[in-house]
């Protein structure tokens, strides 16, 4: 596990552009924290680095929006507005736990702590199992005061 302090929204987004930067084919990066704790705009920064020139927006009421014209698409999911597994799973988001891109799932404990157990049970990266990630990377961000955040991030299986 690694923590890194972001100083202000713009070390958030530098963070996410560096991710982006190296990023691969098949990453599935899964968010936790409170609002405007600065999801979102990690999720800006990743665009960055993927080279998405496009604005990033919040998916909060469309659950998914989808980014190309970078050398990866960005799938950007937002489950903070379903709040039971049921509600999850009729949505049919299965195939962005695999992505031809990057996924990035805002609010993650919603889902995949259903899908794949304890987080220290994650399957590795190589798994195979169907509807699981192949590579699947925690990030939590923590509000540490009105401009600081701890951002801790593990790679399970890694």
């Amino acid at each position: 596990m690694a923590t890194s302090i972001s100083h202000s929204p713009a070390d958030t987004a530098a963070l996410g552009e560096q991710w982006g930067r190296a990023a691969q084919s098949g990453l599935v990066i899964g968010l936790s924290g409170d609002l405007g704790a600065g999801k979102t705009q990690f999720v800006k920064g990743l665009a960055r680095g993927l080279g998405i020139a496009a604005r990033v927006q919040s998916p909060t009421y469309v659950l998914v929006n989808i980014y190309t014209g970078g050398r990866l698409t960005l799938f950007h999911l937002d489950l903070y507005r379903l709040d039971t597994p049921g509600q999850i799973a009729a949505a049919g988001l299965e195939e962005y736990l695999r992505p031809a891109g990057v996924t990035v799932i805002e609010w993650a404990e919603r889902w995949l702590d259903e899908v794949q157990g304890p987080k220290s049970k994650v399957q590795s990266p190589e798994s195979e199992v169907a509807g699981q990630p192949q590579r699947l990377r925690w990030v939590q961000i923590e509000v540490l005061s009105e401009t600081e955040r701890r951002i801790t991030y593990e790679d399970p299986g890694a």
